[in-house]
């Protein structure tokens, strides 16, 4: 059985995975679009996903900070 502070850090888990997966889909959806740039809206076009996806991972870890 797990003690109220192991439930409450699995919680957290959970709702960290879902806040990324929720802007790796935000970041998916501009780079099909055509619309997403590496570094500024004057930069390159971001051509590969997994490219895409390293963007996503990087704007949510500067969002919780």
């Amino acid at each position: 059985m797990q003690s109220a502070k192991e439930r409450k850090h699995v919680k957290r888990k959970k709702l960290k995975k879902k806040k990324i997966k929720s802007k790796v889909a935000i970041v998916m959806e501009e780079f099909k679009a055509g619309k997403l740039h590496s570094g500024s809206k004057k930069g390159p076009k971001v051509t590969n996903p997994k490219q895409a996806i390293a963007i996503a991972i990087s704007e949510s870890k500067k969002k919780r900070k």
